[in-house]
């Protein structure tokens, strides 16, 4: 029954010969597994239940989610091609669920790394494009706006007095995020150096040398220039500091409704990934200072 599904797959689904052999392999590791619990079993009797504690049996060995579904995925494919050919009566993977795909954790620099970079003056000049560069990653820090939301910034939009910006974030929805005292001094000395430096062509709060606005590819690369300076992350985003502005909050205490508003998230559960870092940090702090962990 195997061996006709496999030529099947070679001659009428024109799969690869690597495709095909790695179907094999994951119906024999089936076989295997089935044949192990009881050597009466064949795939006519095999129900739901042996399925599932495949599956289980997989995922207690360490296989990945994405691998434990890709060989689920070949057993649905099998009984589908043998119940269309009356080889069995029923597909009995046909309910299993395979496992969630973990979802890969926010990366984001640490505060003290983050405190290195904004406080060490030997790491920036006086040039416009440095001057410009920190504020950038100060803004970026210290309010959690996304790329776009950054470039789309003019001087209007910053209430000096007030110390809050008026972002306009994902389908034109505004929102209002203050900002401190380090962020209001950086804009600040920018903007007199920018008015001094550039012939501005725009409203823009932040400006080339050219005085346009900021291109997407100028921010990225600032950001992963500087960011840089003080890790060796290999992602080092404009995003990241997104995350790590949002990981810094819940960290000293925000709550996770606040931190929604103050990203511009429609939905909590965006917001919610947030939390699974932190409590990475709570796991990390408790089997370090617990004497019984």
């Amino acid at each position: 029954m195997v061996e006709k599904f496999l030529e099947y797959m070679r001659h009428e689904k024109n799969m690869s010969p690597l495709t095909v052999a790695r179907y094999g392999d994951d119906l024999n590791d089936f076989r295997q597994f089935f044949e192990a619990i009881d050597d009466h079993l064949s795939w006519e009797t095999i129900d739901q239940d042996i399925v599932r504690g495949w599956v289980e049996h997989m995922m207690d060995k360490g296989h990945a989610a994405t691998s434990v579904n890709r060989r689920l995925s070949a057993l649905r494919s099998f009984y589908r091609f043998a119940l269309k050919r009356a080889l069995v009566s029923k597909n009995p993977a046909h309910l299993v669920k395979g496992p969630k795909k973990a979802k890969p954790l926010p990366k984001f620099v640490k505060e003290t790394d983050m405190d290195r970079l904004i406080d060490n003056e030997e790491l920036w000049g006086d040039s416009y494009k440095e001057v410009l560069a920190r504020t950038l990653i100060i803004l970026l820090y210290e309010t959690g706006i996304r790329k776009a939301e950054l470039i789309g910034l003019n001087d209007a939009d910053i209430d000096f007095r007030q110390c809050t910006i008026k972002v306009t974030g994902k389908r034109n929805k505004q929102r209002i995020v203050p900002f401190g005292n380090e962020l209001r001094d950086a804009l600040t000395a920018y903007i007199e150096k920018r008015d001094r430096e550039t012939t501005r062509q725009t409203e823009g709060l932040l400006l080339s040398a050219q005085g346009q606005r900021l291109s997407p590819s100028f921010v990225t690369k600032a950001v992963r220039d500087s960011l840089g300076k003080v890790t060796t992350m290999q992602k080092r985003s404009p995003h990241v500091l997104r995350h790590t502005y949002a990981t810094a909050l819940l960290n000293h205490g925000a709550g996770i409704e606040s931190v929604k508003q103050l990203l511009g998230h429609q939905s909590l559960s965006t917001t919610e990934i947030y939390t699974h870092t932190t409590f990475e940090q709570l796991k990390r702090v408790y089997k370090q200072a617990h004497p019984r962990a």
